[in-house]
């Protein structure tokens, strides 16, 4: 079991490499070949019981060992996360040994991310969304985390050559873009709400601190774009609720709807973590919404998942209620860095 644990983790290497953060690649290559069963955090991952892919088991260490380089308690380590150079083969097995008990605690539960670059790609749907309805929205998302993405209307955007968004926002977002700007207009959201398994409450320096420790130390311009939606989310804190997804949407879906208002689903990068019921239970409770859907009460499900059947790993699909129209707005890199849109209308 040992060998598929390393395997994973030059796995995951590639990856990060792929997407442009070659210090945590660095970091999971030497744990590949450096990992032992001397200290209880390394015996813990290499006889780890599941999938290590499924299971972000090395993403889970990696957030760990950026989490202490942060807190500049071990001032080699720190040293190796500021200049991504360093002995990493002598660094991180001594800090395994003598971080072990700090470390050990990291492997308990997967990452919680909260990925804001996504935010272009959903603010281009909300566009073609408000624009194809023309009324305020109300905002559902789906595992919604720390709830920082419900404040995207509160960041500023460059989508293509179109600039929008408030001018002078904390978090200004201009992802590469192929093909012609977003045909939309700025949305009115009058109202917002979120739901998570575990929500992550930001005005906890601790949560806001571990939130942190998941965005990869060397994209420095990902790290302060996720500071600055912190402090939005401080002074504009998202509403989000612990709950099942499933649960949550069909009471979200049955309450009554304001006339005159567009009620959007929203989510990114969820669905792949759903099982299968729950994904059908969804779906489920969404285009049975969508069938009592009238031009007065819009509703619309905007995604931002992969999709097994195509070569980009992420895409931004819109579907809209009562027209039925199904939009294939846009092609993205997982973390929204890069977008390649189309704005096309699929049958649904």
């Amino acid at each position: 079991m040992s060998e598929a644990i390393r395997n994973a983790f030059h796995q995951q290497a590639s990856g990060c490499r792929a997407m442009n953060s070659p210090l945590t690649a660095a970091i999971l290559e030497t744990l590949a070949y450096t990992l032992n069963h001397s200290t209880r955090t390394g015996a813990r991952i290499l006889d780890w019981p599941g999938d290590p892919m499924a299971d972000a088991l090395k993403l889970r260490i990696a957030g760990g060992l950026h989490a202490l380089a942060r807190s500049e308690q071990d001032a080699d380590l720190t040293a190796l996360y500021r200049t991504g150079t360093g002995d990493f083969a002598t660094i991180l097995p001594r800090v395994l040994i003598e971080w072990d008990d700090w470390l050990y605690p990291w492997l308990d539960s997967p990452p919680q991310t909260n990925e804001v670059g996504r935010s272009a790609a959903l603010m281009a749907g909300l566009m073609v969304a408000a624009q194809r309805l023309d009324m305020p929205i109300e905002l559902l998302e789906l595992g919604s985390s720390a709830g920082l993405n419900l404040n995207l209307d509160r960041f500023c955007y460059n989508l293509g050559g179109l600039e929008a968004g408030p001018i002078d926002a904390a978090v200004r977002i201009m992802p590469d873009w192929t093909g012609n700007a977003p045909e939309g207009q700025w949305p009115q959201i009058i109202a917002r709400n979120g739901v998570d398994q575990n929500p992550l409450d930001v005005r906890d320096e601790a949560i806001a601190a571990r939130l942190l420790a998941y965005c990869w130390p060397d994209q420095h311009d990902r790290l302060a774009r996720l500071e600055a939606a912190i402090e939005i989310a401080r002074a504009f804190p998202p509403a989000v609720a612990a709950g099942d997804a499933a649960d949550w949407i069909e009471h979200k879906l049955a309450e009554p709807q304001a006339r005159g208002t567009a009620r959007i689903v929203m989510h990114s990068v969820f669905w792949q973590y759903l099982p299968v019921d729950t994904q059908k239970r969804i779906e489920t409770a969404i285009l049975k919404a969508g069938k009592t859907a009238a031009p007065d009460y819009p509703l619309g499900w905007l995604s931002f998942e992969p999709d097994p059947s195509t070569i980009s790993p992420m895409q931004l699909r819109l579907r809209l209620w009562p027209s039925g129209g199904s939009l294939h707005l846009a092609a993205c890199h997982p973390h929204g860095a890069s977008i390649n849109w189309f704005g096309r209308e699929k049958s649904a």
